[in-house]
């Protein structure tokens, strides 16, 4: 296999340093445009360039020779401001520079819930997924389920004996948890596999579909002790987003809570797997798998130490 030059966008987050990790892996040569004062350590064996990726002159240095650019930009917390700068206008200007060049692939990591778009930053997200669909050179869609840090939120409350906390009957929604090293593998095959270029792929960690008290479950067998289990009901965060949105009125603090409650909500009642339009309904069936890395194989390592808490801005408790 040829090793090809490839630009990394959103090289420093959990996902990006998994991707790099696997392009190097496959001899490919990985150059990322970071920001000015970014870690440098984050990224062993890449060669760094360091300006904003809206900047068109850094973004030029930044992709020079390059074959292919794999994006895993995302906005931090999904508000619309930062979704539409991050998830679409970011993109973006990568996406006209990168034609401008002659680069020949765009590959972007997007999200299995634009889906149903019910909010501002998967409304972002497609409209960028447009236009990199009219651009004039070859793209793929990465659309993944959820990710194992954003089940892991609970792993420290059982710890400390807290009930495991659930939406509705706990069986409310179900995704098939794709791992960062997983994904990035995903992501680095898209660049070599011609079956996946101008195609939108949804794609999931290895199956079966796991449901919220299926997450419980694998903490009691890891703990060797019955877990508790809370029941949340849903119509309460819709109370709190109501309650939110009114002082919303007078109060830029509360109108931005009241956002990232209604983002709450939309995962405590979606599921993260491949919605069929036909039936209405979630398909796991249909939801593609990869890799062999499972959740309850991640929480170990949690408890042992082996992995951090790397959710950041998707904790929700």
């Amino acid at each position: 296999m040829a090793s090809l030059s490839i630009l990394l966008l959103g090289g420093t987050g959990t996902i990006g340093r998994a991707t790099a990790q696997a392009l190097r892996a496959e001899a490919h040569r990985v150059t990322a445009l970071i920001r000015p004062n970014a870690d440098a350590s984050a990224l062993p064996g890449c060669t760094l360039i360091r300006g904003e990726v809206t900047d068109p002159r850094a973004l030029s240095q930044a992709m020079t020779g390059a074959d292919a650019i794999i994006s895993c930009l995302a906005s931090r917390t999904g508000a619309p401001r930062d979704a539409w700068a991050v998830d679409h206008a970011a993109n973006l200007a990568a996406l006209q520079v990168a034609v401008a060049a002659g680069v020949r692939h765009f590959v972007l990591l997007s999200a299995i819930c634009v889906q149903k778009p019910l909010l501002e930053f998967q409304r972002a997200k497609l409209a960028f997924e447009a236009e990199l669909q009219a651009a004039p050179l070859d793209w793929t869609i990465v659309r993944p389920t959820a990710y194992f840090k954003s089940l892991s939120g609970q792993v420290a409350r059982v710890q400390e004996n807290r009930p495991f906390l659930v939406f509705g009957d706990g069986r409310l929604t179900a995704c098939k948890p794709i791992s960062d090293a997983d994904l990035g593998r995903f992501l680095a095959l898209t660049l070599t596999d011609p079956s996946k270029r101008n195609r939108i792929l949804p794609i999931g960690g290895p199956g079966p579909a796991i449901t919220p008290l299926d997450q419980a479950a694998m903490l009691e067998r890891l703990f060797g002790r019955p877990v508790p289990v809370r029941h949340v009901p849903v119509a309460l965060m819709s109370t709190i987003i109501a309650g939110l949105g009114a002082l919303g009125t007078v109060s830029s603090r509360f109108a931005a809570r009241a956002g990232l409650a209604r983002i709450g909500r939309y995962y405590a009642t979606q599921s993260m797997l491949v919605w069929d339009p036909a039936t209405q309904r979630y398909d796991a069936d249909a939801t593609p798998e990869f890799g062999s890395d499972r959740l309850e194989d991640h929480y170990a390592a949690m408890l042992r130490g082996d992995v951090a808490d790397d959710r950041g801005a998707h904790a929700i408790f």
